[in-house]
């Protein structure tokens, strides 16, 4: 053991390193100096460029072939050198490297004409064969030909090398310590999100007392859980706790523990524990980390689990207070309801925080504070709406919310304006939908007219419900989370129109407001069966079908909300339930459709009334559209 340690020392201080490094000088040396003893031949060399030289050997007597040779196959430009039988002269044709491939399949490799590569001493003995015109090779040629002879082998050695000194990827933990003064930003950077915060705060103080807690009989480390959507702010936290706390962060991801190599994710693991306990007090921020907490177990190879194996080893923390210091940060944008998560390592954390995606008053403020930092003459507040983008941008994390500021700030840097609420719609467009494109449909008129009535037909199904309460078209128009009916293309959905609504903050929905949601989406298709015939419908419903088809399968089989049987019966594996639930959808379906075809036929005039405004315009907005409405027809509908 001595012994062993001893060299391991030795490569950590870089001997070997040293002594390899002579090695690899002594060798290209070698090769440099290293000249056959062979004498020149006097046989003429004839060069050429001439590839039918090569393509005629397909259809010659091969007989009459002494021998064919490849020089420097590998270079930009190799060298096939023939020579015929009873002839005074090599003939040699030099030919592009891709040429030489084609070359080598499809006429000496199928028609099997025997070929060899020439070796050094051949070169040496015929020195013209490499010589057209260019200087003999120089020493720094020779080298580059001696290091493409040994490339893997000096590829190989260079890797143990640098493996030996710094690690062989996945076998340290290649994550660096930051200091607190280096993490940016504070936890007054997390705008609204007081039950977060109230979360965090309790987590504070539990570090800072851990001998109040000691006295209760806790003393597990306090590891913490971060579950919730992408870009609410879980990466940032951690580093806002650690600043807070005045301690070091070490940060890495789960999948940088996936090395390829077995054991590879357990060692990274336990490098990056032993760093941060040479801290003291340290936070290991693991991100990304859902593969890691899903059941053991599954695979068939017994290593399968080894780096998660680890983790909970790691959690427990040491028996020594070598580890007391270091807190594990986990986070992840699942959680133990939408994921199935190994029981072991959901136990190891006593702190678990559920991000969440901000309300309407706390995107107001996220977006007062993201325009805030722009520049005072950059912005139009006399024409900016907060309230109004805050009600479109429902559902977007704080990282879209950006997203959507900064695009508008493209938008008005493009068209030399000032960030006004239509800047930020059209930058709320941009980044939730994409480019779209006018010129695609320009010159389809037929095309157009479909697209035109079929989104038509989504907006009258959307404010059906409405109007047969018998409100004005002004209540209709308070009510409706309309934003826009557009007959431009959308590539990133491969729509050539769209109907762009608002969403909802609330995502729990009763069985009447589903069934609401499908006959919305069915608009479309019914008012293309009612100008069309159901011979005429197109392609176009086929993303609202498949979600419609999703729809129904949640509310009948997953939810039973048409059965007195409370069941999800996508957990059965009765033989029957497939085809009875098939069944059902089927006939639900059905029903639901009807009812858009016979709601569909009373709208069917101000369908084609302003389908020929909208193929004029491209484009109505909710104001646009229900001032159009309000002139066509006063009161639409009595109630029913």
């Amino acid at each position: 053991m001595p012994r062993i340690s001893k060299l391991y020392d030795s490569f950590k201080n870089g001997y070997v390193v040293a002594v390899l490094t002579v090695l690899l000088a002594f060798l290209a040396v070698a090769a440099l100096v290293y000249k056959p003893l062979t004498m020149p031949s006097t046989t003429p060399v004839v060069q050429s460029h001439d590839i039918s030289e090569v393509t005629r050997l397909a259809s010659l007597d091969r007989k009459n072939l002494d021998y064919l040779l490849i020089a420097e196959p590998l270079s930009d430009f190799p060298r096939y050198v023939l020579k015929y039988k009873g002839a005074d002269e090599i003939r040699v044709v030099k030919v592009p490297s891709s040429t030489h491939a084609n070359l080598e399949r499809e006429v000496l490799l199928k028609h099997g004409i025997p070929y060899a590569i020439a070796q050094p001493q051949y070169l040496a003995k015929h020195p013209g064969v490499l010589d057209d015109k260019e200087a003999q090779r120089s020493a720094l040629a020779e080298l580059a030909s001696f290091l493409a002879r040994n490339a893997i082998g000096i590829a190989l050695l260079a890797f143990l090398v640098i493996g030996l000194r710094k690690g062989l990827p996945g076998l340290t933990g290649g994550a660096s310590v930051i200091k607190p003064e280096n993490l940016k930003g504070s936890m007054d950077d997390l705008v609204g999100m007081e039950d977060i915060k109230s979360e965090v705060a309790h987590l504070e103080e539990m570090i800072r007392n851990r001998d109040i807690y000691r006295s209760h009989n806790i003393d597990k480390p306090f590891n913490v859980m971060l579950t919730g959507p992408a870009g609410t702010g879980k990466t940032k936290l951690a580093g806002y706790l650690a600043k807070k706390l005045d301690i070091p962060l070490i940060q890495t991801s789960g999948s940088s523990l996936e090395s390829g190599f077995v054991g590879g994710g357990s060692k990274a693991l336990t490098a990056i524990y032993k760093k941060a306990c040479a801290q003291g007090r340290c936070i290991i921020f693991l991100d990304e980390a859902q593969s890691l907490f899903m059941p053991r177990g599954r695979g068939d190879k017994k290593w399968d689990d080894d780096t998660a194996n680890t983790l909970l080893g790691l959690l427990d923390g040491v028996k020594s207070d070598e580890g007391s210091g270091v807190i594990w940060v986990v986070a992840s944008n699942f959680d133990d309801n939408n994921m199935q998560m190994d029981e072991a390592m959901l136990r190891r954390f006593s702190v678990k925080i559920n991000f969440r995606l901000p309300n309407r008053a706390e995107r107001r403020e996220l977006l007062n504070v993201f325009l805030s930092r722009k520049d005072p003459a950059c912005i139009d507040w006399s024409r900016l709406n907060l309230d109004y983008v805050a009600d479109i941008t429902a559902n977007l994390s704080p990282a879209l919310l950006e997203t959507v500021v900064d695009r508008a700030s493209m938008i008005a840097i493009q068209e030399k304006s000032l960030i006004t609420t239509d800047v930020l719609f059209r930058a709320f467009e941009r980044a939730s939908i994409g480019m779209t494109d006018r010129a695609t449909t320009a010159e389809k008129e037929k095309e157009r007219e479909r697209v035109a009535r079929h989104e038509l037909g989504h907006f009258f199904m959307q404010i059906d419900p409405l109007l047969r309460q018998g409100l004005s078209w002004e209540e209709v128009k308070a009510r409706s989370n309309l934003l826009k009916i557009s007959t431009e293309s959308v590539s990133k959905i491969g729509a050539l129109g769209y109907v762009l609504s608002s969403a909802n903050d609330v995502s729990l929905r009763t069985l009447e407001e589903m069934e609401q949601d499908v006959i919305q989406l069915y608009g479309g298709v019914a008012a293309e069966e009612l100008f069309y015939g159901p011979r005429g419908i197109s392609t176009g419903s086929q993303n609202d079908i498949q979600k419609v088809t999703g729809m129904l399968d949640l509310m009948v089989n997953r939810l039973s909300m048409y059965s007195r049987s409370k069941l999800d019966y996508s957990q059965l594996k009765a033989e029957a339930s497939p085809e009875e639930a098939l069944r059902e959808v089927e006939a639900k379906a059905d029903e639901l459709y009807s009812r858009t075809l016979e709601a569909m036929k009373e709208y069917t005039g101000l369908i084609s009334a302003l389908t020929g405004i909208l193929m004029e315009r491209y484009v109505l907005s909710k104001d646009e559209v229900f001032e159009l409405l309000a002139q066509m027809v006063e009161l639409p509908r009595k109630a029913a």
